[in-house]
C-alpha cells in the first residue's frame, strides 16, 4: 500500500477530514441506524449544493492570497434582485435566463470587490467586510425587504426537477434534485481553470508571492479581478438556486453562512496565507460541515452546540497542520 500512496498521505488535511467524516457517520449510525440510508444521503446532498458552490469560490480566493466574507451578501443580492426584476418585467421568463441574470449580477458585484482589491490595493478582508454591509444595506433600502413567496413559475418548476426519486423499503421518500448538476458543473469548471490553464497557475503563483508572480510576468491585477468576478458569479448562481429550491426570495437569508463556508475550505487544507488549496479538500470540508449540521441531534448533542463544534473543527483543522509544520521546520533547523 505504501508503494502507491503518496508519502504524506496520512498527514494531509484531506485524510484527516475524511477520517473525521467516517467517525461522525459511524457514531451517528450507531445512535440511529436510519442515519446511513439513501434518504439521509439525499438530504445531505441537497444541503451541500449551495454551501458547496460558495465554498469552491471561497477556496479560489484563499488560494489567491485573499479572503472574502461578502459572498453571501452577493448571493442574496443577486437572487432577490433577479426575482424582483423578472416578476416586474417578465414573470414567465425561462429559468435559465433568470439564473443567467443572477450570475451576471453576482459577477458585477464581485467586480466591485475586485476593483478595490486589484486596482486600489486595499486589504481583501477590509474591502469584503465593507461591501458585505453595503450590498445588504443597498438591497434592503432600495430593492426590497419583504419575503417573496410568489416566485416566477419557472423558478418553482426548477425546484421540482429531480434526477432520481423513489421510496425505500421502510416507506421513506427520497429524491436527488437536478440542482446538484450545478455543483458538479462548478467543480469541473473550477478544476479545469486551476489545473489546465495558465490562469489557474497564475492564481496559485499570486497566492504564493505577489512580487514573485509579477517578476515572472503574471498580470496580478487582472488575475485578481478575475478571481473576484468569478467568485461573485458563483455566489449569484448559489443564491438563485437557494431561492428556487427554497421557493422563497428572502433578503435576510444566508446570513451567517460565511462561517460554515470558510470553515469547510480551511478544514479542507486551504491556507489563509494563500498559495495552496484543493477542490478535493474543499469538498471533504463541505461534507464534514453538512454532516455536523445535520447529525448532531441524531448523536444526542443539542443543535445549539453546532457553532461550538464547527469552531472546534476549525481549530483542529488549522492547528494540527500548523503544529506539524512547526515540528518539521524545527527538525530541518
Amino acid at each position: 500500500m505504501s508503494d502507491w500512496l503518496p508519502k504524506d498521505f496520512w498527514t494531509r488535511n484531506e485524510t484527516l477530514v475524511a477520517g473525521v467524516i467516517v467517525v461522525f457517520c459511524v457514531i451517528a449510525t450507531i445512535s440511529d441506524p436510519r442515519f446511513f440510508t439513501i434518504t439521509t444521503v439525499s438530504d445531505l446532498l441537497r444541503a451541500a449544493i449551495v454551501i458547496g458552490i460558495l465554498a469552491v469560490g471561497a477556496m479560489l480566493v484563499l488560494v489567491s492570497g485573499g479572503i472574502d466574507v461578502s459572498f453571501t451578501a452577493i448571493a442574496v443580492f443577486a437572487m432577490y434582485s433577479s426575482t424582483v426584476l423578472f416578476l416586474t418585467i417578465w414573470p414567465g421568463a425561462p429559468w435559465p435566463l433568470i439564473f443567467a441574470i443572477s450570475v451576471v449580477f453576482g459577477a458585477i458585484l464581485g467586480a466591485i470587490n475586485g476593483f478595490f482589491i486589484a486596482f486600489l490595493g486595499l486589504p481583501t478582508l477590509i474591502v469584503t467586510l465593507g461591501t458585505l454591509s453595503v450590498f445588504r444595506g443597498f438591497l434592503l433600502t432600495f430593492i426590497g425587504s419583504q419575503r417573496i413567496s410568489d416566485l416566477p413559475p419557472a423558478m418553482r418548476d426548477f425546484s421540482r426537477g429531480v434526477l432520481a426519486r423513489g421510496t425505500t423499503e421502510a416507506g421513506n421518500f427520497y429524491s436527488i434534485p437536478w440542482s446538484v448538476l450545478a455543483l458538479v458543473f462548478v467543480i469541473v469548471l473550477t478544476w479545469f481553470i486551476l489545473k489546465k490553464t495558465i490562469l489557474g497557475r497564475s492564481i496559485y503563483a499570486i497566492g504564493g508571492s505577489v512580487e514573485s508572480a509579477r517578476r515572472i510576468g503574471i498580470n496580478v491585477r487582472w488575475t485578481q479581478l478575475f478571481v473576484y468576478v468569478y467568485v461573485g458569479a458563483l455566489a449569484g448562481l448559489a443564491g438563485i438556486i437557494h431561492g428556487s429550491v427554497g421557493r422563497m426570495a428572502d433578503p435576510f437569508s444566508l446570513v451567517g453562512l460565511e462561517l460554515s463556508v470558510i470553515a469547510a475550505v480551511v478544514l479542507g487544507g486551504a491556507r489563509l496565507i494563500g498559495g495552496y488549496g484543493t477542490l478535493t479538500g474543499t469538498l471533504l470540508g463541505v461534507a464534514l460541515i453538512v454532516i455536523v449540521q445535520n447529525s448532531l441531534i441524531v448523536i444526542g448533542i443539542p443543535t445549539t452546540w453546532q457553532s461550538v463544534t464547527i469552531g472546534m473543527l476549525i481549530l483542529l483543522g488549522t492547528g494540527v497542520p500548523a503544529y506539524r509544520a512547526k515540528r518539521a521546520a524545527a527538525r530541518a533547523g
